[in-house]
């Protein structure tokens, strides 16, 4: 899962932090079982007609129903602990995810199942906003335990419908199971929000299958059975397109949805770039290529990787001109003094960061954009200021003001950008000089210890350098050189002319 502070991830958390998010997580899990004994109370007094008498004897299928939930609470630690993934539970905020998530799924399908048909409850919708919002893995997972609590809610409270469907209820976490799994698997080969909606029907498949084996005795009544299986698969992509901006909004996550969205060269701030910085707008093409390619070797998010490339240099459109990239012949620096140029320069990672916010953009995009240049020093106006003052310069005031990268993304993005800049001004660009162009790059970064706030590793720089040397090797191919011959019309096509021209 992505989130606005993306650092939060790679901190160790101390006691403080840990004890609220436990008890964020266990009075979240409350709510939730506050909820289905509020569904037991609703269906028993109010829905069924029952006496309180009744309701006390179901108030022993909820205690049932409790020990069985905290089974469930004991699988979910279990998981996070045995992955070692304790991010979801250390951070609050995933936290309330979490238990919104199930909440919502929980409440849409017990109130589709009560009022229309068991058959036509939206049972993928939450194995569909898990896979976006929390990955191919813990969606998987939230799948299982969402089937084993609609389960035990259908059967410590929905008496009614467990007469007449007592094959299907016995078979809900089948179902849910199976359709969830068809939704994991054909929502991550999805690209596009509206191709989601074909996702539904591919849900509808193990749906319809399930119903035409347990209800096949049932005649005529079957194909409107059918006909609600249709509608379950429907109606959970049709709910995940209107639920899904609203989770984004609210918990601010970034889906690979909303990446690929900001990575289109129509969007508003890509096509200003495009038309106010063109060589800017081409710089962080080349660069998010690599990012990409280092984001695949390492194993890292390749969508993220992407985007903060091509959003890392959007600060230069305060003042274009002063980059060289979007010069024409005349360089505005001359007339500058050196300390007012690096004003200038450093100046475009903060400006990107305060302009990626005012759009309302990802903050981790905004911070790849502030970090993307660390605390390194702007070389040459550095060294014009050293010749200008005879050595006397402090290197901090030319030094751009931090903070380093604290993801290994921001880290990433950082080597690429350099490394697409310094392999312009290589008069030869063979294998061996971009080597050693991105080697000295990245050891200079290391001795001024860039990276010691992210979690990136001797190894990782390696895997980076060679992907990046890869992509450029590639991009920079020599060609062969084309003999310069002036071409001579065949004597045949010369005397065919010459014999046309005769006869008119």
């Amino acid at each position: 899962m992505r989130y606005a502070d993306p650092a939060a991830t790679n901190k160790v958390f101390g006691k403080n932090e840990c004890v609220k998010s436990v008890l964020i997580f266990l009075g979240n899990y409350i709510l939730l079982m506050a909820l289905v004994v509020l569904f037991i109370w609703v269906n028993t007094l109010h829905i069924e007609g029952q006496s309180f008498t009744d309701y006390i004897v179901s108030g022993f299928n909820t205690l049932i129903y409790l020990a069985a939930s905290l089974f469930m609470l004991f699988l979910t630690v279990y998981f996070y602990y045995i992955f070692e993934d304790k991010s979801i539970l250390a951070t609050p905020k995933s936290i309330w995810l979490l238990f919104l998530l199930l909440d919502t799924c929980l409440v849409i399908c017990y109130f589709f199942g009560l009022f229309f048909n068991i058959y036509s409850r939206p049972i993928a919708l939450l194995a569909l906003l898990a896979l976006l919002l929390f990955g191919r893995r813990d969606a998987i997972f939230l799948n299982i335990i969402f089937a084993l609590m609609l389960y035990s809610i259908d059967h410590f409270s929905n008496f009614a419908v467990l007469n007449e469907y007592a094959n299907a209820l016995s078979s809900t976490p089948l179902l849910i199971f199976s359709a969830g799994m068809v939704a994991i698997f054909v929502g991550s080969k999805v690209k596009t929000r509206i191709r989601s909606f074909l996702t539904g029907f591919a849900v509808c498949v193990p749906i319809l299958v399930m119903i035409a084996c347990l209800e096949y005795n049932r005649g005529l009544q079957l194909l409107w059975l059918l006909l609600y299986g249709l509608e379950a698969g429907v109606l959970s992509a049709i709910l995940f397109m209107a639920l899904l901006p609203v989770f984004e909004a609210l918990f601010n996550c970034i889906t690979d949805y909303r990446l690929r969205e900001l990575t289109d060269h129509d969007a508003p701030l890509m096509r200003e770039l495009k038309d106010r910085a063109f060589g800017t707008f081409n710089h962080s093409i080349v660069v998010a290529h690599l990012a990409e390619a280092c984001a695949i070797a390492l194993n890292e998010d390749t969508a993220l990787a992407r985007a903060a490339a091509y959003y890392h240099d959007v600060g230069k459109l305060r003042q274009p001109e002063y980059f060289t990239e979007n010069q024409s012949g005349f360089n505005p620096h001359s007339e500058l003094t050196p300390e007012l140029s690096v004003d200038i320069i450093r100046s475009h990672a903060k400006d990107g960061y305060d302009l990626i916010r005012s759009r309302r953009l990802p903050k981790i995009l905004a911070d790849v954009a502030l970090q993307h240049h660390g605390t390194l020093p702007v070389k040459y106006f550095y060294a014009k200021a050293l010749k200008m003052s005879d050595g006397d310069v402090n290197i901090e005031e030319f030094s751009y003001s931090g903070p380093k990268p604290q993801t290994k993304i921001a880290a990433v993005v950082m080597i690429c950008d350099a490394s697409e800049a310094i392999s312009r001004t290589l008069p030869v660009r063979s294998p061996e000089k971009v080597e050693a162009a991105v080697r000295e790059i990245i050891e200079e970064r290391v001795d001024l210890d860039q990276f010691a706030e992210c979690d990136i590793t001797m190894r990782d720089l390696t895997v980076i350098k060679e992907a990046i040397v890869s992509c450029l090797t590639g991009v920079y191919h020599s060609r062969v050189q084309y003999p310069k011959l002036k071409l001579k019309r065949r004597e045949a096509d010369a005397a065919e002319d010459k014999s046309t021209g005769d006869k008119k």
